[in-house]
């Protein structure tokens, strides 16, 4: 008898996430100094951590002989607090990506069905799939999600749709009054997961109070992964019903969410000069590349993110090329588009740099 034969079966033909590749890993590769390298692949925060941040993390360092908080419940009441809703609606995971999955072991059973776009982050779909549901997978229009095919596409047996804004890897938004009306559509059956992974670039994000007050099932993820600059530490948090908070806190593992990513991440809650200096860091960014594109003549998607999708003609033969070069950007053909790639937003030199290699390569 061979492991395949008592492996779960969907586990044969479960996709593997491929991130952004590491710089040390291009620098073996091409034989190149790491410190030329930029990493413009997997939309981190160009600028770093905030120095709050990194104080508190420093100093959480001397109780690493100690467990960490494992109900984090400094953190989740700080959450409480920013999001105007009760503790028992606040949940901490080791990412978001943890709370996604957390979802699956909470609601999937082989033969549900999850409903999300396409192209959408990835994970949605391995989750759905590590739980032997199947993954209903509505293409997007020109680029934004479709929320009358959306709605249209739920079942039955849907148990969850995923709604991210902005969307990875496009970067674009339905407008908020489209997606609260169409929340308010959808079976109150369904478990809606929004993920905002990008929310803090957004100058009006949407206000969920309202909603939360309804019962619905609403789940909205977010991470510090991002505006934050705390990826490394992996920590995301969860704003949901009290039901359903209650079932993720028993489906988690003990101490999911270490003491340093902890501190971090509530140092970094109260630096808001930090993180206002990122979000126009970052709008700059954004216009230089939009401008760079256009003087290229590329076509490029409108971002509500820290990245923006350009289209190139061969989206892996450039991003080869542009590692050769020193330049780490994400192919997107694993997302069905192989013309394209996604730039992150780096700092004005950095994203000149990227600019001016496309533009040696004849714009692609």
């Amino acid at each position: 008898m061979s492991l395949s034969d008592i492996v779960n079966p969907h586990i044969l033909s479960q996709p593997v996430y491929e991130p952004g590749r590491p710089i040390d890993d291009v620098a073996r590769e091409m034989g190149l100094d790491p410190a030329g390298i930029i990493k413009l692949a997997s939309n981190e925060n160009p600028l770093g951590t905030s120095p709050q941040a990194l104080a508190a993390m420093a100093q959480a360092l001397g109780q690493s002989h100690l467990y960490p908080d494992g109900g984090c419940l400094r953190l989740r009441s700080r959450l409480a607090r920013r999001h105007d809703v009760d503790l028992a609606r606040v949940v901490v995971g080791n990412g978001s990506n943890e709370l996604l999955e957390l979802l699956g072991h909470v609601f999937l059973n082989p033969g549900d069905e999850v409903v999300m776009g396409r192209p959408a982050f990835i994970v949605y779909k391995l989750v759905t799939l590590l739980f032997g549901a199947r993954a209903v997978e509505v293409p997007l229009r020109d680029h934004v999600h479709d929320l009358a095919a959306m709605a249209a596409a739920v079942t039955d047996r849907t148990k969850i749709v995923f709604l991210p804004l902005p969307n990875n890897p496009t970067g674009t938004r339905n407008p908020n009054a489209d997606v609260l009306a169409w929340v308010e559509r959808l079976p109150p059956r369904v478990v809606i997961v929004i993920d905002e992974a990008y929310a803090e670039y957004l100058e009006a994000p949407i206000d969920w109070t309202g909603i939360f007050g309804t019962g619905r099932r609403l789940v909205v993820t977010r991470t510090f992964s991002k505006i934050f600059g705390l990826a490394a530490l992996r920590v995301g948090y969860a704003l949901t019903t009290p039901e359903i908070a209650a079932l993720l806190q028993r489906a988690r593992q003990p101490f999911n969410v270490n003491a340093v990513a902890q501190a971090g991440a509530l140092a970094a809650l109260d630096d808001e000069d930090w993180i206002d200096h990122c979000r126009r860091a970052n709008q700059r960014g954004l216009r230089q590349l939009e401008t760079g594109f256009t003087e290229l003549g590329l076509e490029w998607v409108k971002s509500s993110g820290n990245f923006v999708l350009v289209k190139v003609g061969d989206g892996a033969r450039v991003s080869q090329t542009l590692q050769s070069d020193g330049i780490i950007v994400r192919s997107v053909n694993g997302y069905g588009l192989p013309e394209w790639i996604r730039v992150s937003v780096g700092t004005e030199s950095e994203n000149a740099r990227v600019l001016a290699a496309l533009g040696r390569l004849g714009g692609g």
